[in-house]
């Protein structure tokens, strides 16, 4: 039975949501942490990450199951995500193993699919590669684009349609999925022997997705109001991308590799590897979830 959980980027947007829908399911979590954190009941912190394999093996000690969030979204090379999501992967499968937890939920992305378009994808890919051979009893969870209130990678696609206007690549379908059903879903795995050894793509159950256009109107009712798709071809995309670079230097967000990744036309889930409805099923529709998200950056004046 599993009682304890040591769960990775505990901190982070899925990683703290996650944490607070756990303790409402009883479960007792220890949590790493590159910082010191406040006391809460039901938490363990562990400071360290995820180089540093002493502070893993103790984050994994005690633990009945171990929920592997953390992960790198940017960084200036292949070598920066290799670190952060093969290297960081490995290491965490080996403390696992080492403090004898067999149960290994691993929140991957559905970038792996695609892993020669990114550098992003390959590591997730690589990190996927090292979790199926690890011997333990692992699932693999995929999400497409996860939204969801405190979440700062959307907040700018927020800001754009509350004026009216949202820049998206011309064409292309992409899975949402709010972040509460995301980490409901990665909890629901976690008892069950059939989820074992098993790859799921969790989606908000829109068959086929959105195109890019409908989910700009989206956003703008999210606001009371609308909002136009302005389509960005992929040339003055990788233009902004090198300005970027240029000015910000390491710290770019707009990337030659996230470029590559926003232009790929399919981020929409397979529908065979959906999880089963008797083990899991979306609650949000993404309408009212997306107004949700927009309401609660405006009470936190993350939104004016």
């Amino acid at each position: 039975m599993i009682k304890t959980i040591a769960v990775t980027g505990g901190t982070g947007f899925v990683g703290a949501r996650l944490v607070e829908l756990a303790l409402l399911h009883k479960y007792q979590i220890r949590a790493l942490t590159r910082r010191d954190q406040p006391p809460r009941a039901g938490v363990i912190w562990v400071r360290g990450s995820l180089d540093n394999p002493a502070s893993l093996l103790e984050l994994a000690t005690g633990a009945d199951a171990v929920i592997h969030v953390a992960g790198v979204i940017s960084a200036p090379d292949r070598a920066g995500f290799e670190a952060g999501n093969a290297t960081g992967t490995l290491n965490m499968v080996e403390a696992a193993k080492a403090a004898g937890v067999r149960r290994f939920v691993h929140v991957s992305s559905l970038a792996a699919r695609e892993p020669n378009l990114s550098n992003y994808g390959w590591s997730k890919a690589r990190g996927e590669t090292i979790v199926k051979a690890s011997g333990l009893d692992w699932t693999i969870v995929r999400p497409p684009a996860v939204y969801g209130p405190g979440d700062r990678e959307t907040l700018e696609l927020f800001k754009m349609a509350r004026r009216g206007v949202v820049p998206l690549p011309p064409r292309g379908r992409l899975s949402l999925v709010e972040v509460g059903d995301l980490c409901a879903m990665i909890l629901a795995t976690l008892p069950y022997e059939d989820c074992v050894a098993q790859v799921y793509e969790p989606d908000d159950g829109t068959a086929g997705g959105w195109d890019h256009r409908h989910f700009a109107r989206m956003l703008g009712e999210a606001f009371g109001g609308k909002a136009r798709p302005l389509p960005v071809p992929g040339a003055l995309m990788h233009v902004y991308s090198l300005a970027e670079r240029l000015i910000r230097r390491g710290s770019a967000k707009l990337t030659a590799d996230r470029v590559r990744y926003m232009l790929h036309p399919d981020w929409v889930v397979t529908a065979a590897a959906r999880p089963p409805i008797q083990l899991w099923r979306p609650r949000v529709r993404t309408p009212q979830g997306l107004k949700a998200t927009a309401d609660w950056y405006r009470a936190k004046g993350w939104i004016r």
